[in-house]
């Protein structure tokens, strides 16, 4: 009975000692893994901190320059953002050169998920292509009146990707750039041409109303003083002597022109005797027959 006890104690104390250097193994390598990385680590962070206010701070300065320049918002916004991009990519590359991260198969690797991505991404990036081929090319900007892909309106925002366009009822187009370079474009710039036209009666003196007409028009404060308005004859109708009337006007006031000058019209040949004939017809009727 006392030696099996002795041979039990003897076990126990074994396990013991054995349990004990493996936690004394472990402690040791803890602390010797705290020593090499925990260098490593702490620079790692400071590195990180340090590159993200070196990106926001020369992202800032750089922003604040652009702004001073003859640039376009988009040209401004891409430029500032890629160099924090560029510093942040830096810092990162740094912070994993610290934990022993192989750089060249890194850049390898990321190289061949960017072809894929790219590939992906095929129509994005053309429009993103296309976005800086209209900013740097200057083919239209923002707040002149263009034509372009079946859409006419104000050029309310040139983005990278996307040209919003703003309706006289205030809704919005959205184009994607890629639809928009390569295609016929037409851009009035700020102006608008106005395409008004008006009938009188054949016995009526063009002095007087082509003098009516341009006080009219040179009078409304939405029509342009230069270039000057045309008016003028355009056809001979049925019942009528058809005038155009054709003032500029700036994008922003082309509906509210054409809705002052046609009352305004209306009113004046009314005060004036000017007759504005609607269509009509005589009818003769031949081998009539004759009453009883």
């Amino acid at each position: 009975m006392a030696l099996s006890t002795n041979i039990i104690t003897s076990k126990v104390s074994e396990i013991g000692e054995k349990t004990t250097s493996k936690l004394e193994d472990l402690q040791t390598h803890l602390i010797n893994f705290g020593v090499e990385y925990g260098s490593r680590v702490l620079g790692a962070v400071i590195i990180l901190i340090i590159g993200l206010f070196v990106a926001r701070w020369v992202g800032s300065l750089l922003k604040g320059w652009l702004d001073k320049q003859q640039m376009e918002p988009p040209v401004r916004m891409l430029l500032s953002r890629s160099l924090r991009f560029g510093i942040l990519g830096l810092t990162l590359v740094s912070v994993l050169e610290k934990f022993g991260v192989p750089i060249s198969s890194l850049i390898a690797t990321v190289g061949v998920a960017g072809l894929g991505v790219g590939l992906a991404l095929q129509g994005l990036l053309s429009n993103l292509f296309a976005g800086l081929s209209i900013i740097f090319t200057k083919q239209f900007r923002v707040t002149e009146y263009i034509e372009l892909a079946g859409h006419t309106g104000e050029v309310e925002s040139i983005d990278l990707f996307t040209t919003t366009l703003l309706q006289p009822d205030t809704s919005r187009v959205v184009i994607p750039n890629r639809n928009i370079v390569g295609e016929v474009l037409r851009n009035y710039g700020l102006i608008r041409q106005l395409n008004l036209s008006v009938g009188v009666a054949y016995d009526t003196d063009m002095n007087k109303v082509m003098a009516i007409i341009q006080e009219i028009v040179t009078s409304n404060p939405r029509v342009l003083k230069s270039p000057a308005p045309a008016i003028g004859i355009s056809s001979l109708g049925d019942s009528a002597i058809n005038l155009y009337i054709k003032p500029f006007t700036s994008v922003t006031d082309y509906g509210a022109a054409q809705a002052e000058i046609y009352p305004e019209l209306i009113k004046r040949f009314a005060q004036n005797g000017i007759n504005i004939p609607f269509p009509q017809h005589q009818v003769h009727f031949v081998n009539q027959p004759k009453a009883a």
